[in-house]
């Protein structure tokens, strides 16, 4: 009779032992899941420019920066330029507006999604588009190819 009850306790143990470990197991798994799910933050580098640097570059502080223009009240938009056309922007992020067009340019600002632009220029690779926000304020280049014309305007 004592070595069923021998058998009995090693049995046990060996189970919970098992269960201990597929528990562990399953804690460490979903913690680092759970670390691998989110996002690292957004690196700093020093020759980053910082939003009020950005502010100060492209917008007086007397204007109203509107990242989607939405009035009715506004005025009547300005004659086009010869081969420029009305368009939206199409990048559902936003575009960053460049002072010329290559990667390496200063930033001056940014254009929202669905805001309301101007393209009057192509680059000859066409990679890049200088374009001017509906405001009138602002003009730039941004990144080709997340722009949509707009018909009938």
């Amino acid at each position: 009779m004592n070595s069923v009850y021998s058998v009995f306790k090693f049995l046990v143990g060996f189970l919970l032992a098992i269960v201990l470990m597929a528990g562990a197991s399953v804690a460490a798994a979903v913690y680092f899941a759970s670390k691998l799910s989110t996002p690292p933050e957004r690196p700093v580098f020093p020759n980053d420019k910082t939003a009020v640097q950005i502010a100060r570059a492209g917008v007086k502080p007397t204007d109203k920066a509107s990242p989607v223009s939405t009035s009715s009240d506004a005025p009547s938009p300005k004659p086009l330029e010869p081969g420029a056309y009305r368009a939206l922007v199409t990048q559902p992020i936003g575009l960053i507006l460049r002072d010329s067009g290559n990667r390496d340019s200063n930033r001056i600002g940014g254009v929202g999604y669905k805001e309301k632009v101007v393209v009057l220029e192509d680059s000859p690779d066409k990679e890049w588009q200088r374009i001017r926000v509906e405001d009138g304020n602002r003009e730039g280049w941004v990144k080709g190819g997340n722009t949509e014309k707009v018909e009938g305007e």
